[in-house]
């Protein structure tokens, strides 16, 4: 018996800091696991087998404005950022993609791990979510590490990262 504990403790799937930020704020939530694979340097998601749709999935992409500093969008993933979209409506002239380069030193998460919850939680970035999300009610979004995601009200994630819902597709 003892053996059985001590493999359903080891089982057992340890909070993400983004999940353990989702309760302190008494916000529900649903845990996601999805599969990954390697593409070059990057890991990357694979949800093509999954029961989740891909507009629900939201992709956090890391910016920098050339008035604001790094910014952050959060767009399904089956959709595209407007450079030009975002650049406006977060009162920038220009806005690019941080470098693969320097995103952990930026964000603190490497790519495909990117989280709005976590972002907001350490660095205080602005936060862009696209308006197609308040529609939606629940999306699923990183919560921290490569594979893992959370499922959350799109207003309560607005709230919590005190975002703002935008026209920020193509």
């Amino acid at each position: 018996m003892d053996v059985i504990a001590k493999k359903k403790k080891k089982d057992k799937i340890t909070k993400t800091l983004v999940e353990q930020i989702l309760e302190k704020h008494n916000i529900g939530y649903e845990q996601f696991i999805f599969p990954t694979y390697q593409e070059g340097d990057v890991k990357q998601l694979s949800v093509d087998h999954l029961d989740a749709d891909e507009h629900t999935i939201y992709k956090t992409l890391a910016l920098i404005g050339n008035k604001t500093g790094p910014l952050i969008g959060v767009v399904p993933i089956d959709e595209h950022l407007s450079y030009k979209k975002l650049a406006s409506v977060s009162g920038n002239k220009k806005v690019g993609m941080i470098p693969l380069k320097d995103l952990v030193a930026t964000t603190g998460y490497e790519h495909g791990a990117n989280t709005p919850i976590g972002i907001y939680e350490t660095k205080h970035f602005p936060i862009y979510v696209s308006e197609i999300a308040k529609k939606q009610g629940k999306i699923i979004v990183s919560s921290g590490k490569i594979g893992r995601s959370v499922k959350i009200d799109s207003n309560d994630l607005i709230k919590l990262v005190r975002g703002t819902f935008a026209d920020i597709t193509e």
